[in-house]
């Protein structure tokens, strides 16, 4: 089976890759030709574990190619995969133009009947527009061929995407007809052989049970971030609270540790647009508004603890920041909260040495040279007067406390992430801050 997967950002390298690695010959196509000319050279652009390799091993089986030609790498393709942006414009709607774009240069090059199928996350109702702009530029060339729109939306965790594409809890496609059903069917017969489910439906609903999905989870996180505030205020603990609720089977473990704020490419971006959406349509969503407004006044809670600790002034003051990226075994820095934490103490008047194991070169990209950045963990806190947590790395899990004592001018600690045993460090001496603990 040929396909192409058009975009190689994060969802279309990816699922090129993984789709790649189960036999299926893939063509990934983009209009960058500097990221293609490095991906052919196996430089890749974003920092996935285990995808360098995956990379490597199927190019030189020559089952993954790359591209910037969409005319020639869409030709005999049984299905074309649209895996491109789709940004937030300034009223939070997401930016469908990429999507139509790539759509239109499909119309213009197919050349046999083909499923077109939207990976990208868009709005409900994107399939319509999708179908017009193929039928427009076919129209254009005086052509008559057969094509069928589908929507297989992603869910893929950053820093855990392989295991997701090739384990997945579940396949959701939405097709509006049965040779599309039967050829996607096909495309995903290898992963059907392990017992992964697939679930057919049409078009909007698998639009809509993207967004769906990642608000769910977004509302699971803000609702613990209140909780943990409210712990904070009423003397209890998050930790103790989160065990006595995650053990109900209905409510589950997952999504309930309360943090400084979530960040990353999805969840901001869709919470945004599923909101957009139903305004659009004469409807409000009133919990993920709430969602939405606790999760931007979560990202300033720790440098509250931390003004208030230091009675107000900053200036002068120095931190060592560990993590940057919105989270682990990513260096994704949209939305990241490390963003928000280094604006306002530098804007306080304060230093920041920082440390991520992959996200220092993207860091640097958006705040630039407004902070240091040092080439180890502890290296970011030789002589400062706090150490934040940003991020919950594994290699910050269990830190020597003994070389924080003698780095440090301070024994401060503000841990974003809850990671440190509260009551071990107060016993060696440290002062300690956590999200809603004790």
């Amino acid at each position: 089976m040929k396909i192409a997967v058009v975009g190689t950002g994060y969802v279309g390298l990816v699922s090129g890759t993984c789709f790649a690695e189960t036999g299926i010959d893939v063509t990934c196509v983009d209009i960058d030709t500097k990221k293609i000319e490095n991906l052919k050279k196996g430089i890749l652009p974003i920092y996935e574990p285990g995808l360098e390799e995956l990379v490597e091993r199927n190019s030189k089986k020559n089952r993954l190619h790359f591209s910037t030609s969409l005319k020639e790498s869409i030709q005999g393709c049984e299905v074309v995969f649209i895996a491109v942006g789709t940004p937030p414009g300034e009223n939070g709607s997401a930016d469908l133009k990429y999507v139509l774009g790539v759509a239109t240069e499909i119309g213009k090059y197919m050349n046999q009947y083909t499923v077109i199928v939207t990976k990208s996350t868009v709005p409900v109702g994107t399939s319509i527009k999708v179908k017009k702009a193929v039928n427009d530029a076919l129209l254009a060339r005086n052509e008559k061929i057969a094509f069928d729109i589908a929507s297989n939306p992603e869910f893929l965790k950053e820093g855990a995407a392989i295991d997701d594409f090739l384990k997945p809890d579940r396949i959701v496609v939405g097709t509006e007809s049965e040779k599309a059903a039967e050829t996607m069917n096909k495309l995903y017969k290898p992963f059907l052989l392990n017992g992964h489910p697939i679930y057919f439906m049409d078009i909007p609903s698998a639009e809509m049970t993207k967004y769906a999905a990642n608000a769910m989870l977004a509302t699971k996180i803000s609702f613990m971030n209140d909780v943990a505030n409210l712990c904070d205020i009423m003397g209890a603990d998050v930790n103790m609270v989160r065990k006595g609720i995650g053990s109900d089977a209905r409510i589950g473990t997952k999504f309930i540790y309360p943090g400084i704020g979530y960040g990353g490419s999805c969840f901001p971006k869709d919470v945004k647009a599923l909101i957009k959406t139903a305004a659009e349509n004469g409807y409000t969503m009133r919990i993920l508004n709430a969602v939405e407004d606790v999760n931007e006044a979560q990202k300033s809670v720790m440098f509250d603890k931390i003004t208030k600790h230091f009675g107000g002034n900053l200036k002068g003051k120095k931190f060592g920041m560990w993590g940057l990226s919105f989270k682990p075994k990513t260096d994704d820095m949209r939305e990241a909260p490390s963003l928000v934490l280094i604006e306002k103490i530098k804007n306080a008047g304060g230093e920041i040495i920082a440390y991520d194991p992959v996200a220092a070169e993207e860091a640097h990209k958006i705040v630039k040279d407004t902070i240091a950045y040092a080439s180890d963990e502890y290296n970011a806190i030789d002589g400062v007067d706090a150490l934040i947590l940003v991020t919950e790395w594994p290699e910050f899990r269990s830190p020597d406390f003994e070389i924080l004592t003698q780095k440090m001018k301070q024994k401060i600690i503000f841990d974003g992430r809850n990671i440190f045993d509260a009551k071990e460090l107060r016993k060696l001496g440290f002062t300690y801050y956590g999200i809603g603990v004790k």
